[in-house]
């Protein structure tokens, strides 16, 4: 299996201006894409920011010409993307990523499954299904945030063979045991290498905690922002196997009586 490339971006927040995040956003690929990285994720809803109060409004459709200048940054670049965004579609918003590769053809649209707090929810419909893609010879998939938190989620990922998580994130202080704890124990736990991109700097009433960081499947933190801007490059190679977590196959169901 080939290695396997991955970088992160952990920005500001473009605060509504979505020509700012695409700037922001065409800056990042080509600096990753010159670092040879195969795919670089950006922060939860970059378009039009996370806690833009214009969400409604801004919101991009799916396939529109923002996607046209996306693609294109990518192919100029040699480097694919993911891409957290606010999606219209109808009379719904909802919570998004897409996957871009380095030709700029789309590999993956994913919904945000668990939203968080009544914020989210009030903005938001949640979506309902998991969004898998091969990338360079891994089998990877999209989660945004909160998504990650959740065991049942990674699990089932997991044992559909999934090998690596690109996970865009908005989180916040004082929330910092997800980067420290959360997501590395979900890594060795079913054997996913993560990769959670956060925002760094203040947005309205939220302060982001940045940490973001890029996990081996092991368990081993590879590379971690502290809480500035920053891009994280790392390469995903293969983990030896005593490395692993045997937890998948040494579980036992005890039923409570």
């Amino acid at each position: 299996m080939p290695d396997l490339r991955l970088a992160l971006l952990q920005s500001p927040s473009p605060a509504g201006d979505v020509a700012a995040a695409f700037t922001a956003i065409e800056r990042g690929l080509r600096a990753a894409g010159a670092a040879g990285a195969d795919v670089l994720v950006v922060p939860e809803s970059f378009a039009p920011g996370y806690n833009s109060d214009a969400i409604a409004t801004l919101a991009l459709r799916h396939g529109d010409a923002w996607q046209v200048q996306l693609a294109q940054a990518c192919r100029d670049a040699g480097c694919g993307l993911v891409f957290g965004y606010a999606e219209r579609d109808g009379d719904a918003v909802y919570n998004a990523a897409l996957a871009l590769g380095p030709d700029g053809a789309e590999l993956a649209h994913y919904r945000k499954i668990q939203l968080y707090g009544p914020r989210e929810a009030s903005i938001y419909r949640p979506g309902d299904g998991y969004a898998t893609f091969d990338l360079v010879g891994h089998k990877a998939a999209l989660l945004i945030c909160y998504d990650v938190e959740f065991a049942p989620h990674i699990a089932a990922l997991a044992s559909a063979g999934v090998t690596v998580l690109l996970v865009p994130t908005a989180n916040m202080l004082p929330y910092t045991h997800v980067m420290r704890a959360t997501v590395p124990a979900m890594a060795v736990n079913h054997g996913v290498s993560i990769v959670y991109a956060n925002y760094c700097g203040v947005e309205g009433d939220l302060t982001y905690a940045g940490g973001s960081l890029i996990v081996g499947a092991d368990g081993e933190v590879l590379a971690q922002a502290g809480m500035g801007p920053a891009l994280l490059i790392a390469d995903i190679v293969p983990v030896d196997p005593s490395r692993m977590s045997s937890q998948a196959r040494d579980y036992r169901a005890v039923v409570l009586p």
